[in-house]
């Protein structure tokens, strides 16, 4: 997974990575709302999901010590990061800073 995780976020638009894990509610409150992002911003943005639980290299990596965690990537670089549940307004509001 390592050498696709860094080509994904290496990516020029901007990349949403969801830190979760199947028995996190608020990782269930957080889902919808990047799935509308993703829905409403299409081809500007990339959302990807990445399970702490199977891919405990990649949370390691990146300090992740709660879930949800969301990193905004760009061109490889952490633009952003916030743990919790974010709101979509929120994160509009960051990737449009960002983009």
């Amino acid at each position: 997974m390592k050498g696709s995780f860094d080509s994904i976020i290496n990516d020029p638009r901007p990349v949403i990575v969801d830190f979760h894990a199947l028995w996190c509610s608020p990782c269930k409150m957080q889902s919808p709302i990047l799935k509308e992002l993703a829905t409403e911003l299409g081809e500007r943005i990339r959302v990807i999901k990445i399970d702490v639980d199977s891919n405990n290299q990649i949370a390691s990596r990146f300090n992740v010590q709660s879930v949800p965690t969301l990193i905004i990537f760009k061109d490889g670089k952490q633009v952003w990061r916030q743990s919790g549940v974010v709101s979509k307004s929120q994160l509009k509001s960051v990737l449009i800073e960002n983009t």
